[in-house]
């Protein structure tokens, strides 16, 4: 029998973007892109979803959620957003109940059966429909109806809503204005105890004598008409104070103050992207994003994601969940310059699930990356749950050499020192030292705070002279200091500072390392740190990924398509043409070479590189077929071209692009009846083709 459940973590909100993979969407994107150029009416919203968001969620909804659902455009996307409201606001997502959408559909009919009985206005539109939705049942109502000189009025008492920002206890108070109508929400200040009155005062703003006034009838009446707030009498200052009517307001905005509204700008963002059973399920996530280098020149980009709960699958004797993780860098003006798509799968072992599921789960990992500004987001799918949950982090890549630099320190709560042999590149491995970190960046006094950092091309003049300071900031202030010279640090470029936290008051706290040469700063770097009261914290459990040796041609690989994307074209060739030397046999490297030349407009180097991927027994790839017959098609050997073409419409089918490639051919074969044949079954598949229109127009004149 399978069962799912879900694993509570303590998480912060992060965003990211995700990657589009799906060739077929990025063409409907596209498609949407130009259809959506021309300005459109916004579409009137189906009764359902108008009295929905005006009716039944108006009060528990927060500006940017209503701001996002007006904004979908299909009765599909609404109702993924509705599903995706109530999840998010699910108290145990793992019973088959949403408890909260429960309670407040209560609170919504009983407010249109109780509370609107008085007039032709329903509950819910109501002053105290509007507070009884928002806050549930009272502790206690007190009526003052047909009291002599007193108009209607109810006092409602609450308890126990500290959880909603509010105060221990307080008060709420309804009545009718002037004796008639609906029962209004009472503001000390706006309406004050003369307001409760129904003989004339002469002095309308005299509110201690409406207060002696409404005390000789009722005390408690009284004392709840100055002051809301229990406990707290406002009657010596002769007038109302604020705070009852700062209540008023935080509790009409409890939604903007209650709810993260996160969930709905990702839907907005990925609704066209992630999976349509995937689209309501944001979750949050905490994350973690370092630069170091290794070893003499390249950098890594290491990163940790915490996930808000992790769901699993249990089947038979195993707890298991499978990960989808896709990675994507760009510039800062949005060209994409590496991605890459991994399968995690994670599993538990029998013995620990007890102690696992109530632990954090983190996915560490790791990847090279060329020096240069960058934008980094990951998106994370969990196939058992269909969850997703997304990250994303400026990122700057130092370029190695020009001067010092200072990364940014890492806090870790232990580390290790590797075995010299094992050379392979690990997450949040620092030079030799492993570092167990967490994204939260919380500790104990119990815990050594190591602080880890990298000093890189630093001058010999510059170790002489130079001081590495450390200082660790409480409210702005030094709270204590560590300054050494660099030689005092035997595995420079890498810097180990270990700081037991015991003498420290729990704190928010900011952890400043700089290179000083005779007091003066050369480079600097923070980072910020909390001390708990806790004794103790939950660690988190994790799955972590090992590259290989640094020396190892992939990462001159990696490097060439990252290059490529860049458009530093001579510097892709040199790396490529570097891998194939080392492994010959790499599709991947040879493929990109291709690219690379064909860049370079050099297509007969392309075809060089690609013949013996085309010669490769079993299935050949789609791209390798279209590149080749590109390849072909500029180096002028067009009969070639229409062979290689030939062999991927028989193994994939025809689509636009294969068909123009084709009828490409044919035109530098003179065979114009065959090209005109094949642009004109393109433009069939593809009506929005000018350039192809205009082509068949030329075929058709010479006839």
């Amino acid at each position: 029998m399978k069962m799912k459940k879900d694993i509570p973590i303590k998480v912060k909100f992060m965003r990211t973007l995700a990657k589009i993979k799906s060739p077929i969407l990025l063409a409907l994107l596209g498609l949407t892109v130009i259809l959506s150029g021309a300005p459109a009416d916004k579409p009137k919203l189906p009764e359902r979803y108008q009295r929905w968001l005006d009716e039944e969620v108006v009060y528990i909804m927060a500006r940017m959620e209503r701001e996002v659902f007006l904004k979908l455009r299909t009765d599909r996307e609404r109702d993924l957003f509705m599903e995706a409201f109530w999840k998010h606001r699910d108290p145990t997502p793992t019973s088959p109940e949403n408890e909260s959408k429960t309670e407040h559909l209560r609170r919504v009919a009983y407010a249109n059966q109780q509370l609107g009985r008085e007039g032709s206005v329903p509950g819910w539109k109501t002053d105290r429909g509007r507070m009884y939705i928002l806050l549930g049942e009272p502790r206690d109502i007190q009526k003052y109806a047909g009291k002599l000189g007193v108009y209607d009025c109810e006092s409602w008492f609450y308890q126990g809503k500290t959880d909603l920002g509010l105060p221990p206890s307080f008060n709420l108070l309804f009545f009718k204005e002037h004796g008639q109508g609906m029962m209004k929400l009472y503001s000390p200040i706006g309406d004050g105890p003369q307001a409760l009155l129904s003989s004339a005062m002469e002095s309308p703003g005299d509110f201690r004598r409406a207060y002696n006034t409404l005390y000789d009838i009722d005390a408690t009446l009284a004392g709840i008409a100055m002051d809301l707030l229990s406990g707290d009498s406002s009657e010596g200052l002769g007038r109302p104070t604020m705070a009852s009517d700062m209540l008023i307001r935080k509790i009409e905005t409890l939604p903007s103050r209650t709810v993260n509204d996160g969930y709905a700008r990702k839907f907005l963002e990925y609704k066209d992207i992630v999976d349509v059973e995937y689209s309501a399920n944001f979750i949050d996530s905490a994350s973690l994003v370092k630069v170091f280098r290794e070893g003499a020149g390249q950098y890594f980009v290491h990163y940790a994601v915490e996930p808000e709960r992790l769901s699993v699958n249990q089947f038979e004797r195993k707890t298991y969940t499978t990960l989808k993780v896709n990675g994507r860098v760009s510039t800062l003006d949005g060209r994409l310059v590496y991605q890459y798509d991994k399968t995690v799968s994670v599993e538990m072992p029998e013995a620990q699930v007890a102690e696992l599921s109530r632990a954090p789960f983190n996915l560490h990992d790791v990847f090279p990356l060329l020096a240069g500004d960058y934008r980094f987001s990951v998106l994370i799918k969990n196939e058992v749950s269909r969850e997703f949950l997304t990250v994303e982090q400026a990122l700057r890549v130092p370029q190695s050499g020009k001067a010092v630099q200072l990364t940014q320190p890492l806090l870790g709560y232990k580390i290790s020192r590797l075995d010299a042999a094992r050379r392979k590149v690990r997450p949040f491995q620092v030079g030799p030292f492993q570092v167990f970190c967490q994204p939260d960046r919380i500790f104990t006094v119990q815990d050594t705070l190591a602080v880890v950092f990298q000093l890189n091309d630093l001058s010999g003049d510059l170790a002489r002279r130079g001081r590495v300071k450390l200082a660790f900031l409480k409210d702005g202030e030094v709270f204590r200091e560590v300054v050494r010279a660099p030689s005092e640090y035997p595995d420079l470029p890498n810097i180990i500072e270990e700081m037991p936290l015991a003498g420290f008051p729990p704190a928010h706290y900011q952890v400043q390392v700089s290179l000083l040469v005779g007091g003066a700063e050369v480079v600097s770097a923070d980072e910020e740190f909390d001390l708990t009261f806790a004794p103790s914290l939950g660690r988190p459990w994790y799955s972590s990924r090992v590259l290989p040796e640094p020396d190892d041609p992939v990462y001159a690989q990696i490097a060439g398509v990252q290059l490529l994307n860049l458009g530093r074209y001579p510097e892709a060739r040199a790396s490529l043409e570097g891998v194939l030397l080392k492994k010959p046999d790499s599709p991947e490297a040879a493929f990109t070479l291709a690219r690379v030349y064909m860049a370079l407009s050099e297509p007969r180097s392309a075809v060089r590189v690609l013949a013996p991927l085309l010669a490769r027994p079993g299935r050949v790839p789609y791209e390798v077929y279209t590149l080749s017959g590109e390849a072909f098609l500029k180096s002028g050997d067009f009969a070639e071209a229409l062979k290689v073409l030939d062999q991927a419409v028989s193994q994939y089918g025809v689509n636009a692009s294969v068909l123009n490639a084709i009828g490409r051919a044919y035109l530098g074969l003179s065979k114009f009846e065959e090209a005109l044949a094949s642009f004109e079954r393109s433009l069939q598949l593809s009506p929005d083709q000018p350039e192809v229109r205009k082509q068949i127009d030329q075929l058709k004149k010479r006839k």
